[in-house]
């Protein structure tokens, strides 16, 4: 089983549709850094977003670990690209395993971690992922999938869903 890092991203969406827990249901213990949790919960918490404090709680709640990046190691990593510090600490640290899968879902941060030899997944494929290992169902992925689309503050392509969407009915 591979070191699961998540960025904030997924995070956040996860929170907002209600669906945290898959991440321990598919992999028993996700990690965060501390840039990640800082983007995630404390700058959330600070902007009143709801899904803050759900992060924080079941974070708090199942004793997830919160990993301290060093400065040797953040330096050790020069990004392709201009990354948010979540995404550059969590590739930093990435790169210091390995068997590791990386949550993110920024598509440049995806191209950039994929550059330097990363497994990669969003959002989406966790909750196809999901769907595969039947935690959810196909109504209820329709149901995410749509909310995901409807919702502003969830930066995922509604065509991206659809696409998805019309992949899983074939199956």
């Amino acid at each position: 089983m591979p070191t699961v890092l998540c960025d904030s991203g997924p995070l956040m969406a996860l929170a907002k549709v209600r669906r945290l827990r898959l991440l321990l249901d598919l992999w028993g213990i996700v990690h965060v850094t501390e840039e990640v949790y800082q983007e995630a919960v404390v700058s959330g918490h600070a902007l009143g977003a709801p899904d803050a404090l759900a992060i924080r709680l079941f974070w708090k709640q199942h004793k997830l670990p919160v990993i301290a990046v060093s400065d040797n190691v953040l330096n050790a990593y020069q990004p392709a690209i201009t990354l948010d510090p979540g995404e550059r600490s969590t590739f930093a640290h990435a790169l210091t395993l390995t068997d590791v899968l990386v949550l993110v879902d920024d598509e440049d941060a995806r191209t950039e971690a994929r550059r330097i030899g990363l497994a990669v997944r969003g959002t989406i494929g966790i909750l196809v992922e999901a769907k595969r290992r039947a935690l959810i169902t196909l109504p209820e992925i329709e149901l995410l999938f749509n909310e995901i689309s409807a919702r502003p503050d969830i930066w995922i392509s509604s065509n991206l869903c659809a696409r998805v969407l019309k992949s899983l009915r074939s199956e």
